[in-house]
């Protein structure tokens, strides 16, 4: 999530929301909010606290989010990171929607 808030130009107000559970941002405007849903029982915690409120405020930025996969709107963009074999200082996104607007957006998405 570094790497995505720092692109937002938050990279010296980025801390983890593991007991929070979710960090707001707001840079010019927009409203970036990260939430860590590993210490969530399920879904229905999720949804007392109100997290499904924040889907239509801004980007939501999920950390473990096939803990509360269910309470997830239609039009999310699964993004998967892993290490490249050769280069330890190299990470891999690996993206996929499940809606044809995000899947024409990251066909030509080049980093």
């Amino acid at each position: 999530m570094e790497g995505i808030l720092t692109y937002f130009g938050l990279e010296n107000e980025i801390s983890s929301p593991t007991f929070t559970i979710v960090n707001e941002y707001n840079k010019n405007n927009l409203n970036i909010y990260h939430f860590d849903v590993y210490r969530l029982e399920d879904s229905s915690e999720f949804f007392e606290m109100g997290g499904d409120e924040y889907f239509e405020n801004g980007i939501c930025l999920i950390e473990w989010g096939e803990l509360i996969e269910d309470a997830l709107p239609n039009d999310y963009v699964h993004i998967t990171f892993s290490r490249d074999n050769k280069d330890e200082n190299i990470r891999i996104l690996n993206i996929t929607t499940n809606l044809k607007r995000w899947e024409d957006y990251f066909e030509n998405f080049k980093y």
